[in-house]
């Protein structure tokens, strides 16, 4: 996958092929020909119009799709799940690597498992710093696994971009009262996790886990859409899905890490 990440590029290539053949074209213009070469330079002329034209609808249709209607860029979310895969300060900065070589301009890291945290909070704050580095946005993930597992406040100031909440397994008025927990003492992004397309929450960001053909009838704009690795069948059918929950969703998550670079995609 190789999606631009944050704004608009105004050094990208279709920039560069637009503003050279408009360039060729008020050459063209204000050159003087001789009158037998009148039909050749018109020829020349349209070409290169029509080429600056296509490179121009290109841009736009791209830009579209991976910044939406009001020009902020979407989510592209890496998930890095810590079950699948450990990752911590020795291996991080591979994290970083992969995550902006594919294109993604958002991680979400996973730092807590089942009512423990995985880090302390000069480590955490260090991984923001990294991330940063590589203007990429991070959220810490807290998975749950059970009613009585509580939100770690003490992450609240490690200079994170958000939090966001995995909690699929608890029941639906415990995942209420966890994201109200986080909503009124956080003052930063709030974001879900969820299989469950119905799910009656609305953090700043919602991501349903759209990992199977059966889930595609609930991607949609409002949500942003899940890609899963280890379901795809090729990176041609990665590409796609990617493509496809950019398109017709508010943005895309993918997980995750440790099945992205096993595939090798």
């Amino acid at each position: 996958m190789k999606p631009a990440s944050g704004g608009a590029n105004h050094n990208s290539p279709l920039l560069r092929v637009t503003r050279c053949a408009m360039s060729n074209l008020k050459e063209l213009k204000n050159r003087k020909k001789p009158q037998r070469s009148k039909s050749k330079s018109n020829a020349r002329y349209y070409l290169i119009g029509g080429i600056a034209v296509a490179a121009i609808i290109v841009y736009i249709l791209a830009t579209t799709v991976l910044h939406g209607q009001g020009g902020v860029a979407k989510p592209i979310i890496l998930y890095v799940n810590q079950g699948n895969g450990v990752v911590n300060g020795s291996n991080f900065g591979e994290l970083l690597d992969t995550a902006t070589s594919h294109g993604f301009n958002t991680i979400f890291f996973q730092i807590y498992r089942s009512g423990t945290l995985l880090f302390s909070n000069s480590s955490l704050s260090q991984f923001v710093v990294s991330a940063h580095a590589q203007d990429l946005k991070i959220f810490f993930a807290l998975y749950f696994t059970n009613s009585t597992q509580t939100i770690p406040h003490s992450i609240y100031t490690d200079g994170e971009d958000g939090i966001s909440l995995d909690m699929s397994t608890l029941s639906v008025s415990s995942q209420v009262t966890l994201l109200n927990d986080l909503t009124v003492s956080y003052s930063g992004k709030t974001a879900v996790t969820t299989t469950d397309p119905t799910i009656p929450l609305s953090p700043d960001l919602l991501i349903v886990e759209t990992y199977s053909q059966a889930d595609k009838q609930y991607i949609h704009q409002g949500i942003i859409a899940g890609v899963e690795v280890v379901a795809t069948t090729s990176k041609q059918d990665y590409e796609q899905q990617v493509q496809y929950a950019l398109a017709n969703s508010n943005g895309v998550m993918v997980f995750d890490y440790a099945g992205l670079v096993k595939s090798g995609y």
